[in-house]
């Protein structure tokens, strides 16, 4: 008798989906594994035999043949356990499908029956109702993300046994109620991986809180430079804080994101806050752009909508720091591979963060930098100017007085910072409704004219800066696009020239010269 069961398997976004067929025949006991699997799926004969006799059920003492379809497609992980047991139960005449329509069944099984979390349910289930499926068996723990969707039947199941009964009667398996979150999903506590903290936190520092508040409103890049100590790190892992939710499509990305790279908790539903990734110095190009054997996404594609913070950028790398031009300019991230090409999101928002100098003690009062111009130069090389053309914002630190460390945090500063932040979102989105772009840092060149228009003052201001920053094309419409969301702070619908000014302060330091003289070293 054959069997047919459907699976995924999660490559790339959206996945590919997988007929898991059974055949039993007569012939020496065993069971062949074909359609290319990976040491896992081939080891899953072993786990599947005891499991399903520790469930009460036999396990064929025939020749059985189990071939994943298409037999092109690399099988890899061990979510194929669960729908190849129940293929095999299937087959023997042990249990009977109701004969509804094909089912999806996900999971991992381990020696007792019970059935495991898999990584890249979200995208299985999408997968499956493109493909006109409209039953899902997943782990129990992965139910809450298999509901984020609101679409189709979805039983979340403990063991083998249970899924042989929701399989055979899907009127015995009933999901639990979920409660709604933000009106459009499903989400746990443990979805908040932004960063903890709160502006307040930031004591001092006004040019840097502006320069936060400026890049949360129009998600601007944002370079931050200064001696150790001095606030980078606090600062950068506050600006998660003043961003806003992230929308219904931006959460589903998101968190199909987070479940395919199996970085999403278990019993955790959409991801309603934007992603803060902190990366250390020492990740490979894979870990950060993404690829490897199973071409899994990186840190750039598990910040997407969110921030990527490089602390200590030129540790980095110049060849891993020069690859993330491409997903800071498009939002994309294409993996190459022989016989295999995937492509990631990756609308983040980046955010460097270094010493000014090897030393570290360039700027810092009673301290000597020992650094020649030629290795400062050396060291801000390491960066690339590439990248650095794409910094919007850059704010260069000093270490704050001991009178503004002593001084009580401004009250409710954290409120009315966010509130200026989402009436600029508003605004932004309202403004780019339907043009494939929300946010003033993503306006094309094309419409640079059309939505940062200068007037006769503004257009001589801008001359006169370009003339003395000696800036790229592409710095021109950097300032253009960060006056823009200036202007949006200050609820005004037109560019002024004291925006236009403020963006270009914000952009002067990076670009050949630096922030503190020798004298102050």
């Amino acid at each position: 008798m054959l069997a047919v069961v459907s699976s995924h398997a999660p490559i790339g976004m959206e996945g590919e989906l997988v007929s898991v067929e059974v055949d039993i025949r007569r012939g020496l006991p065993g069971v062949d594994v074909v359609g290319l699997p990976d040491g896992a799926v081939r080891e899953s004969r072993d786990r599947v035999r005891v499991a399903i006799r520790n469930s009460g059920f036999t396990f064929p003492p025939d020749r059985i043949l189990i071939s994943l379809a298409p037999a092109g497609v690399r099988k890899e992980g061990a979510s194929f356990d669960l729908p190849i047991a129940l293929g095999i139960l299937v087959a023997s005449g042990q249990i009977s499908p109701d004969g509804s329509g094909h089912a999806m069944v996900l999971g991992e099984l381990n020696l007792g029956g019970g059935v495991r979390a898999v990584h890249g349910v979200l995208s299985a289930v999408g997968r499956g109702l493109a493909a006109g499926i409209s039953r899902f068996l997943v782990p129990r723990e992965n139910l809450r993300e298999a509901l984020a969707l609101g679409k189709g039947s979805v039983a979340g199941i403990d063991s083998l046994r249970e899924a042989a009964l929701a399989l055979s009667d899907p009127g015995i398996m009933s999901s639990p109620p979920l409660t709604p979150v933000c009106g459009f999903g499903f989400s746990a506590d443990l979805n908040e991986m932004s960063a903890s903290g709160h502006l307040s936190d930031i004591r001092g520092h006004t040019k840097l809180k502006r320069a936060l508040e400026i890049a949360a409103a129009g998600r601007h890049h944002l370079l931050l430079f200064g001696p150790p100590g001095s606030g980078k790190t606090m600062a950068a892992r506050r600006l998660p804080v003043l961003l806003p939710s992230l929308d219904r499509e931006e959460a589903l990305a998101v968190t199909r994101i987070h479940s395919i790279a199996g970085v999403l908790p278990p019993e955790s539903g959409l991801v309603t806050r934007p992603p803060f990734r902190m990366p250390h110095h020492t990740a490979s190009c894979e870990g950060i752009l993404g690829g490897g054997r199973l071409l899994k996404p990186g840190e750039v594609s598990l910040a997407h909508q969110g921030v990527l913070f490089l602390d200590e950028a030129p540790e980095f790398g110049m060849s891993l720091l020069q690859g993330l031009r491409e997903p800071v300019e498009d939002g994309w991230v294409s993996i190459a591979r022989a016989g295999c090409t995937v492509r990631y999101p990756a609308c983040i928002q980046l955010v460097l963060a270094f010493n000014p100098c090897p030393c570290g003690n360039l700027g810092r009062g009673r301290h000597v930098c020992i650094c020649s111009p030629v290795e400062i130069h050396r060291y801000w090389r390491r960066v690339g100017g590439a990248l650095l053309d794409r910094m919007d914002l850059r704010v260069p630190l000093s270490p704050v007085p001991a009178a503004d460390m002593c001084a009580p945090p401004e009250p409710q500063e954290d409120l009315k910072a966010s509130r200026r932040v989402e009436s600029a979102v508003a605004r932004q989105k309202a403004r780019y409704a339907g043009l494939g772009f929300n946010w003033n840092s993503r306006i094309p060149p094309a419409c640079i004219d059309r939505f940062c228009g200068l007037d006769a003052r503004g257009r001589e201001a801008l001359l006169q800066a370009a003339e003395s920053l000696g800036i790229s094309s592409r710095a021109f419409h950097s300032i253009l696009r960060t006056a823009r969301t200036i202007a949006d702070l200050s609820e005004e619908e037109s560019i002024g020239e004291k925006h236009l000014l403020e963006a270009v302060q914000h952009r002067r330091y990076g670009d050949g010269d630096f922030f503190w003289t020798r004298g102050h070293a």
